[in-house]
């Protein structure tokens, strides 16, 4: 017997919120999507994002794109399991690179939303205030319409999923003395081109994925670049070759100083112009409240059944996107009756990861994995 049909409200239009969207529909029932942006995408959206806190300025922006990102994962991977990520017209592509640029990644979400026809169920440039329990009743939803005056309205849905992405609420460093450091600071989210660094002395904190670009990125222009890397043995303080760019370890960074001196721990500084701190996102939920029953720390959201369900609220909540493994995937389908993930996926991914570590510098352009590329393209051919 099927389910009764329920009113759902699904919170963001990013890749999560569009197939939370699709699927939840094809269940017979009425999803509502609330899209703080003017179009889908999540973080390949560019309005102004609204923040309890605002760690250097970064409300600025709500994009966390810049001019030259690339994908750090070749597009086969990337791709919904139904509608591949393909340079072809169904998905309206104009950069058929491999591993291509931001813009493209957004038309392939654009595509996904027009073939299933998932426009319709979203409510653009609406931002979600609050979201608080009715027991016996459901969840009241209050949203607001940007630009609109008054308090905007509430109204009341059976069950919310929430799909607002991990790329709005900046992390930043602590450093000793930064707070008098006369320099500038910025968090990568609002990075966009290098030209306004044209001969500047930069300090980049973090050796993820953004670090290793933007750091690249900025030294074509920049008199110096030097980055601040955990992860990097504590006697490290050396030149990067082919760049005007240093490596230290973050465990050397002392503390700053009033005259604008970054100190190292083996006595050496640097005088510096900029901070920029390349260090990753916080999940935030701050439309939700007590009664939703869950806390985040360290970007850990608990109680959580198998990173979906609060136990004592589900499944009227739930979120969407939290983990990144593969096993969870698998795990995840076998609950839906769905296949695993293919095993060229898992494996392409493995490859790339491999590639990205022996070609940092050019791995979005030569890579060894063509055999699976082939094999992805006869599985692809089954949706195509």
């Amino acid at each position: 017997m099927p389910s009764a049909s329920l009113r759902l409200a699904v919170v963001g239009a990013g890749a999560a919120g569009l197939a939370a969207a699709r699927e939840l529909r094809r269940e017979g029932h009425a999803p509502v999507v609330f899209e703080r942006a003017a179009a889908v995408g999540g973080p390949g959206s560019t309005r102004p994002r609204r923040r309890r806190t605002d760690p250097l300025g970064a409300a600025a922006t709500h994009s966390s794109l810049y001019a030259s990102l690339r994908t750090n994962l070749p597009r086969e991977v990337m791709g919904f399991l139904d509608f591949p990520f393909v340079a072809s017209a169904a998905t309206s592509s104009a950069d058929p690179r491999r591993f291509p640029g931001h813009e493209e990644v957004l038309r392939y979400l654009e595509a996904f939303a027009r073939r299933f026809d998932l426009l319709s169920l979203i409510r653009f440039e609406t931002e979600v205030l609050r979201i608080r329990r009715e027991p016996g009743v459901g969840w009241a939803v209050a949203s607001k319409k940007l630009g609109e005056k008054g308090s905007g309205e509430e109204e009341v849905y059976d069950a919310v999923v929430v799909c607002n992405g991990h790329y709005t609420e900046p992390r930043v460093a602590t450093i000793p003395g930064v707070d008098a450091w006369p320099g500038k600071q910025m968090h990568s989210h609002n990075y966009r081109e290098p030209e306004p660094f044209l001969d500047q002395i930069v300090i980049i904190i973090g050796a993820s994925a953004s670090a290793v670009d933007i750091s690249r990125d900025i030294a074509s222009v920049a008199k110096e670049v030097h980055i601040a890397d955990r992860s990097a043995p504590a006697s490290t303080n050396q030149k990067q070759p082919g760049y005007n760019l240093w490596l230290h370890s973050m465990l050397q960074i002392d503390r700053t100083q009033e005259d604008g001196s970054v100190v190292f721990r083996d006595g050496s500084s640097v005088k510096a112009d900029v901070i920029m701190h390349c260090t990753g996102y916080l999940y935030d939920f701050p439309f939700l409240g007590d009664d939703s029953t869950i806390t985040v720390d360290d970007n850990r959201v608990d109680p959580l059944y198998k990173h979906v369900f609060p136990a004592e609220v589900a499944p009227q909540l739930s979120f969407i996107g939290l983990p990144w493994k593969f096993e969870y995937d698998d795990w995840l389908a076998e609950q839906c009756s769905y296949p695993p993930i293919e095993e060229w996926r898992k494996l392409m991914y493995a490859a790339s990861t491999k590639n990205k570590a022996a070609r940092p510098e050019s791995y979005r352009d030569e890579w060894d994995d063509d055999h699976l590329v082939v094999e992805a393209s006869e599985d692809f051919k089954k949706y195509l």
